[in-house]
């Protein structure tokens, strides 16, 4: 149910028109923020739609959202599903006080449910007299029949489904699997030089079928796939090339040192170089050896969530085609120069990809709020972060890494640099017409670990998640079992570091 109801949202994504568009202005560059926000009014309009249309069927217009769950889970469960027993909360409003509270009880009698807690307490309102609070464990068609038929009472103001377990929409479908990622690699647009007249290949009918052609290649994928070679032309290697050597010209004095470290040893393994654009797989290999990242393609900018949600499984989902050779030097839209150039060599440094993969973590089951305030801080620390290093300021943002101009003023006196608190960088409006003003500083990749984790121990969500390198998924540590589970792993963990720890305090080493 909850994967349907995902994959439904999913769909009016593909069918939106560009950000840009659709706000009426020409964005200098595609933004994860700008999409989580428009993510977020998609989905609003989306479940809306979704309410509306299943209170239209039910004839009734008092259906609330857990009941409007319920009600598509028996419709597409089908006569399995009905005799499901699902625990449920139910509070209704009595206006004859007491009274009521008998004719409640032979309801539920009726409709076969057995009371597990029943408490009432003073209305705060003037129409009734007591609130009744029920919960009660029956099928799921015996409990709409019971809401259904309360409503019906002279008596009751109102009768409400508060919450189900299994079914809730309080708690969201996400992947646990990198195979689940084959169902979050949408996308806010398709094809965006057809869409925005803006954009630098939208008058070049060559680049925009160039552009379709790889990105169907990126629609193809599914995961345990290769990923398929790009033949890319003499201009496109050009163009490479290009920002290259001035990445190459600048990075010694501008780039952070993790950065620099990786950079050359992509090098000397001959995976970086000016004149061949390095294929997807052969850096997917290179980042595994080097901190269990992968790599898989994508087609464009895709949702934030999804997007998010790749980095809890240490997958980076990155584009193959190249910007338009008219602007070198910018490109309204992540392409592989700006993956390769910028994100890569960071991932392959085990503290950063850490960082990285925390994000991901903390998106998974977030709301769509924190999912915004998510994305902001990614964008102004893995797009547009500074860090210190020996008393100095140095870039590890992608965003910077892979284009001079923004990196130039970033380590100018021009913007404001402020401390790296996550709290107060979430809810930073960004810039994305010029160069942002202002810019955050980390102390180290460290610390901004420490400070983000302490920041998502702050979220809503009410349950914690982990990534178990073994089995590949991400486990929900929402029982005792499972907590026993992890305890034990992480005793063996603990004996191997004391056994450690005493053979290198050993007279014999």
């Amino acid at each position: 149910m909850a994967v349907a109801a995902a994959q439904k949202n999913r769909e009016m994504f593909a069918i939106k028109k560009s950000y840009s568009i659709e706000n009426g202005y020409p964005a200098r560059r595609r933004s994860l923020v700008d999409d989580a926000r428009f993510e977020t009014l998609v989905v609003k309009q989306t479940k809306q739609c979704v309410l509306d249309e299943a209170r239209l069927r039910a004839n009734d217009s008092g259906l609330t959202e857990e009941e409007v769950v319920l009600q598509n889970a028996l419709a597409e469960g089908g006569p399995e599903a009905e005799q499901e027993i699902q625990k449920a909360a139910i509070v209704v409003h009595m206006r004859d006080g007491m009274n009521s509270l008998v004719r409640i009880l032979k309801a539920i009698e009726k409709f076969h449910g057995a009371i597990c807690h029943l408490e009432t307490r003073q209305s705060r309102t003037y129409k009734t007299q007591f609130d009744l609070l029920v919960k009660v464990d029956m099928t799921r068609q015996s409990l709409l029949q019971l809401i259904r038929s309360l409503r019906q009472s002279n008596a009751l103001e109102g009768v409400s489904l508060l919450a189900e377990d299994n079914i809730s929409v309080k708690n969201p479908w996400f992947p646990r699997h990198a195979s689940e990622l084959d169902n979050c690699n949408h996308l806010m647009t398709k094809y965006e030089p057809e869409l925005d007249m803006n954009h630098p290949g939208f008058a070049d009918k060559e680049y925009r079928e160039r552009r379709k052609q790889i990105a169907e290649i990126a629609f193809a994928f599914k995961y345990g796939d290769t990923i398929p070679t790009i033949n890319y032309t003499e201009s496109e290697i050009k163009t490479w090339g290009s920002v290259f050597n001035t990445v190459l010209d600048l990075m010694p004095k501008h780039a952070c040192m993790e950065y620099r470290k990786v950079f050359a040893k992509l090098q000397e393994e001959g995976i970086f170089s000016p004149n061949k654009i390095p294929q997807l797989e052969e850096m997917s290999a290179f980042m595994r050896r080097e901190t269990g990242f992968s790599l898989r393609p994508a087609a464009g900018l895709l949702t934030a969530r999804d997007f998010l949600a790749s980095l809890a499984f240490r997958i980076f989902q990155s584009t193959q085609y190249v910007r338009h050779e008219n602007s070198p030097n910018h490109t309204p839209e992540p392409d592989c120069i700006h993956e390769l150039l910028g994100h890569m060599p960071l991932l392959c440094d085990p503290s950063f990809a850490q960082f990285s993969q925390e994000i991901g973590l903390a998106s998974l089951g977030a709301s769509d709020d924190e999912i915004e305030k998510l994305s902001t801080v990614y964008w102004f620390t893995v797009e547009f972060g500074l860090c210190k290093e020996g008393g100095q300021v140095k870039a590890y943002g992608a965003g910077l890494l892979s284009s001079y101009g923004e990196l130039l003023h970033a380590l100018s006196d021009k913007p404001e640099l402020r401390a790296f608190e996550p709290s107060k960088t979430a809810i930073q409006p960004y810039q994305d017409q010029e160069y942002q003003p202002i810019y955050y500083v980390a102390e180290s990749f460290e610390d901004a670990k420490d400070k983000f984790r302490r920041w998502v121990a702050t979220m809503s969500r009410p349950f914690e998640v982990r990534f178990n390198p073994h089995t590949g998924r991400v486990e929900v540590l929402d029982s005792v079992h499972r907590l026993e589970a992890l305890v034990n792993q992480l005793n063996t963990e603990v004996l191997h570091l004391s056994n450690a720890l005493t053979k290198l305090k050993s007279p014999s080493c």
